[in-house]
This record gives C-alpha cells, sequence and structure tokens, in this order.
C-alpha cells in the first residue's frame, strides 16, 4: 500500500509532444513508478483527470559511469517504453537548465545511451543511434505489404530504439491515422509507431504518428528520425531534412549506413507542480 506522499514534477514539450517529468535523482526525491502501477500511471497521464502527457519521464541516478541520468518511459496507457526522441531532447534542456554552463549530456535509457546538446539557438540535438531495419529489428509478424479491411498497404520497417512502421502516402494531412494505426498493431510482437509520412521535397517532409500505447501524438522524435531514414532509403530525401509535424517542426540528419541519426528541435519547460500520491 502507498504512502501518501507529495511528488513534485516539471510539465516539458517538444513541438508539442508533451511530457511529465519527475526527477527522482536525490534521495529526497524518491519516487517509483513501478509502485504507482500502470492504472496509476495511466491516471497520471489522464489529460482530464490526471496531469496529462504523452508519456511521463523518470530521471533516476545513473547506472553507468559514463551516464549523467537513467530515464524511464512510459507512455499514456502506462505501458514502459524503450525510447522517446523529443523526451530525451527535453531531459537534456531540463538538466541543462539546473545546471547553468553545461551543454553536453549523456542519457541512459532501454534503448542505450545516448549524447544530447544544447545548441547555440537554444534547440536541442540528440544522437538517436543507427537505425535498424526490417521485420527482427521491429518485432514485425509479417512481411509487408498487407492486407488491411481489402486494402493493400505497404510500409517500411525501421527501428530507431523502438519498431516503426513508415507508410509514404499523398496527402499527409487526409492520411488515416486514426485506424490505420491500430490496425496495425497486431502485425507486430509488441506494436509499432506507425508512421504517415508525405515527401514534399528533398529535404523537406510532412509527418503524422499514431504512438502505441499513446494515439496520435503532436509530434514524434523517433518517428520522425524513423521516415527520413525510410525516405532516404528509397532515394526521395537528402542527408538534412524538415519534417513538419501538427505540432511544430524538427530537423533530421543522417548520412547513411553505419552513421547516427540527429534529431533537433525546440524543448521547452511550461510549468512546475506537485501532486499527491
Amino acid at each position: 500500500m502507498l504512502t501518501a506522499m507529495i511528488v513534485r514534477f516539471t510539465k516539458m514539450h517538444g513541438a508539442g509532444n508533451d511530457f511529465v517529468v519527475i526527477d527522482a535523482m536525490s534521495p529526497e526525491r524518491h519516487f517509483d513508478p513501478d509502485a504507482l502501477g500502470q492504472s496509476g500511471r495511466r491516471h497520471l497521464a489522464d489529460r482530464h483527470t490526471g496531469i496529462g502527457c504523452d508519456q511521463l519521464l523518470v530521471l533516476n541516478p545513473p547506472r553507468h559511469d559514463n551516464a549523467d541520468v537513467w530515464i524511464r518511459i512510459f507512455n499514456t496507457d502506462g505501458s514502459e517504453a524503450a525510447q522517446c526522441g523529443n523526451g530525451m531532447r527535453c531531459i537534456a534542456r531540463y538538466l541543462s537548465d539546473n545546471s547553468p554552463g553545461k551543454t553536453d549530456w549523456r542519457l541512459d535509457s532501454d534503448a542505450g545511451l545516448m549524447t544530447a546538446q544544447i545548441e547555440a539557438d537554444s534547440s536541442v540535438s540528440v544522437d538517436m543511434g543507427p537505425p535498424e531495419w526490417g521485420a527482427d529489428a521491429t518485432g514485425c509478424t509479417t512481411r509487408p505489404p498487407v492486407t488491411v479491411d481489402n486494402e493493400t498497404v505497404d510500409f517500411a520497417l525501421v527501428s530507431m530504439g523502438n519498431p516503426h512502421a513508415v507508410i509514404t502516402v499523398d496527402d499527409a494531412n487526409t492520411a488515416p491515422v486514426a485506424v490505420m494505426g491500430p490496425a496495425l498493431q497486431h502485425f507486430f510482437e509488441s506494436g509499432a509507431n506507425v508512421s504517415f509520412a508525405q515527401i514534399l521535397g528533398p529535404s523537406h517532409l510532412a509527418l503524422r504518428v499514431w504512438e502505441r500505447g499513446v494515439g496520435e501524438t503532436l509530434a514524434c522524435g523517433s518517428g520522425a528520425c524513423a521516415a527520413v531514414v525510410a525516405a532516404q532509403n528509397a532515394g526521395m530525401t537528402d542527408g538534412a531534412v524538415a519534417v513538419d509535424l501538427p505540432g511544430g517542426q524538427l530537423m533530421v540528419k543522417w548520412q547513411g549506413n553505419g552513421e547516427s541519426v540527429w534529431l533537433r528541435g525546440p524543448a521547452q519547460r511550461v510549468f512546475e507542480g506537485r501532486f499527491q500520491l
């Protein structure tokens, strides 16, 4: 049984992709998301009865000598995730705001160790690591294309530390995100993020993303990376691409096989608060 306690949090967002950040790095700020349980985490993320967020980010003392922090990530439905590109950028902003003068950070999550940087224009970049492709990397249980409601759907399989299915569409604004996103989940062992990418030019695309455990989000950093990787593999975009999402614009750079994908964009604090367990 949980003992009543007050937990401090920071609300942040990256291009509209919003987060509840809980700093549990010091003993006096101990917070155990496992004790809260999936239903408790889901309540916290609820936009009507809780604080509201796409993901809950819990900062813990580093578990490796070469990391500054260990981050656990939880989706709106309370499930745990391994990766969150915009979340990592917001964590770098949070840490820099609390450590003036330090601009480079080593962030550890279940997807591995990542490097994040505060740029001169105040945007935040994060090294998402090299992408992986195919069914094994994403947990896809069939070879695309697949048939959904008598419609043939083709998609690229890209892992950015989490699984992505990238669909190229003629118009992102009219893409069937709410229908096709959930429909593709059963083709993956643990679900997938489904991106709907419209190619606007060799250095520009529009994107909407249905995130597993969340639904459609205003922005998805790993989804933007996966979409650019898929587009470059198909010869449709260059090495630096502006990605327009409903919540704002992100920049993705990738120089090809074996190279890391870099994600850059805004990361902002919204407000500070407290809640009682």
